[in-house]
């Protein structure tokens, strides 16, 4: 089981890199003495820390030459602080033997996390005023260089990480670079840093090599390659999208390392724990739904409308089955608030991206966004009231799947085959009888399927429960303005299964 952190700690180590520049002992470091057992005692964290830059040498040097192939490398301005961070590196690296383990990384991932937040809220790293590839240092630039240098090539050595997060910083905010000039720049003054800070660290602890030498060859093997596919990646693509997709690695690296930095004190509190729980259930239901649909999408004429409801019915039904699987009602309703929360920052920043109306058609400009929001906290109320109200989970369930499924059967069949519009007053005249239908009766089927697979309630009690939501929702979808059904429709059919379940 071991090899598979390896494996993944390589992984987001070598994407940081590509993407950000970021040390790999910023991701590496945290996953190895938190998660593998044999990284334990007093030197794990020094061993976990050279596995780390013995990574970060290959992955960096091939992060550099495809910044370098694509002129995004500036070292006229970056000199001094190559000069300064060699110099510190060594006598970094040694004092942190010294010590013995220190509390690794803390602050980076503090950092990370931030930085990353940053980027999604502000992808476009362009100034007014940009220094010029190739500008010489003036003499504030040389008083920046002299004191970041000195600073960050201490702390490369003593701590194993940050330097490429602070370098990232320093680049862009203190010497006017370009983000993909400041990550070129940066992994190449962090190709001779990891070199010299790894070296250090095996010649003063020999025991690295003979007792983890398979785990490192593992780690610089899948590091190496995934800097190298992610480099290139940011190489093709807009600065901005190079941004937003940094940012997104920044904040869930952060995010994930802080917790795994921290995970002795988090784990005391339990609706953290059950929280963290209920995210990742809807993860590992949400991630292959889409990297199914995604390329459906992409690489087939998949209508925009049927896609679109494909993308409901997946929310639906992962948020129906976490409530089933949660431990409590806050941690499930929290977990809801949190992919809201997530969601809508991300789909604001990708709305300007070029690919955004290809894959996602909206009525509206911002109609999606504010959907998708609209949507989690619906289930979050649902869940709250069904369940921390009424003590009855498996009817927060059953409401958010009948209202999903059966809005999603509405729309594919309403769409091509509705031919009879509902002539009224109080419609708006779009919806038919057949997608009228449709919802009715697959709401009707997933209530009672619910009802008697996860509740276990007998058929003669749970089929007359569905018919009346499902009759309820039915119309009040019918009747509903579309930019209101999102509000109307689950609370009709919740209420309805409310009262009925106490009846």
């Amino acid at each position: 089981m071991e090899y598979f952190w390896y494996i993944v700690a390589a992984l987001g180590a070598g994407i940081g890199t590509g993407l950000a520049g970021l040390s790999a002992a910023t991701v590496m470091v945290p996953i190895l003495i938190v998660l593998c057992p044999s990284f334990s005692g007093e030197t794990g964290a020094y061993q976990a820390t050279a596995i780390a830059l013995a990574s970060d040498i290959l992955g960096s040097a091939a992060t550099a030459w495809t910044y370098a192939r694509h002129k995004n490398m500036d070292l006229k301005r970056g000199w001094l602080m190559l000069v300064c961070i060699l110099i510190m590196c060594t006598a970094g690296s040694y004092v942190a033997f010294i010590v013995g383990n220190v509390v690794l990384g803390s602050f980076t991932l503090f950092l990370t996390f931030f930085i990353g937040i940053r980027f999604l809220v502000k992808p476009d790293t362009s100034r007014k005023v940009q220094a010029g590839k190739g500008e010489k240092l003036d003499w504030k630039g040389v008083v920046i260089s002299l004191f970041f240098g000195l600073t960050i090539g201490f702390g490369t050595g003593f701590v194993g990480t940050g330097g490429g997060m602070m370098m990232l910083i320093v680049f862009t905010a203190f010497l006017g670079m370009e983000l993909k000039t400041a990550v070129g720049t940066s992994t190449f003054i962090m190709t001779f840093t990891a070199l010299i800070a790894s070296v250090s660290h095996i010649l003063i602890h020999p025991a690295i090599v003979l007792e983890k030498w398979d785990v490192m060859l593992v780690c610089i093997a899948v590091a190496t390659t995934a800097s190298l596919l992610s480099a290139r990646f940011a190489n093709r693509v807009k600065s901005r999208t190079v941004g937003l997709v940094t940012g997104a690695v920044l904040t869930v690296l952060g995010a994930a390392m802080l917790i795994l930095n921290f995970w002795v004190q988090l784990s005391q509190i339990s609706l953290f724990v059950d929280t963290l729980y209920c995210c990742g259930a809807l993860a590992a239901y949400l991630i292959p739904s889409l990297l199914i649909l995604l390329p459906i999408r992409l690489l087939t004429r998949l209508p925009s409308f049927i896609f679109r409801k494909l993308l409901h019915v997946v929310a639906f039904t992962c948020v129906s089955l976490m409530i089933l699987a949660a431990r409590s009602w806050q941690a499930a309703a929290l977990a809801s608030v949190f992919i809201a929360a997530v969601i809508y920052p991300l789909l604001t920043a990708a709305e300007h991206e070029a690919w955004y109306p290809r894959l996602l058609v909206e009525k509206k400009p911002g109609e999606i966004k504010k959907s998708m929001l609209m949507l989690f906290l619906m289930f979050a109320a649902l869940i709250a009231v069904c369940w921390g109200v009424f003590g009855k989970p498996y009817l927060a369930a059953t409401a958010i799947l009948m209202w999903g499924t059966g809005d999603a059967a509405a729309a594919l069949v309403g769409v091509p085959f509705g031919k009879h519009k509902v002539r009224s007053k109080l419609t708006d005249g779009k919806k038919s009888w057949e997608g009228s239908a449709a919802m009715f009766i697959v709401s009707l089927t997933a209530g009672a399927g619910m009802l008697t697979l996860a509740q276990g309630l007998a058929l003669p009690r749970a089929l007359p429960m569905s018919f009346a939501a499902a009759l309820l929702g039915t119309a009040t979808e019918l009747f509903s303005p579309s930019e209101n059904d999102t509000v109307t429709v689950p609370t009709a059919v919740a209420a309805a299964l409310l009262l009925l379940i106490h009846l």
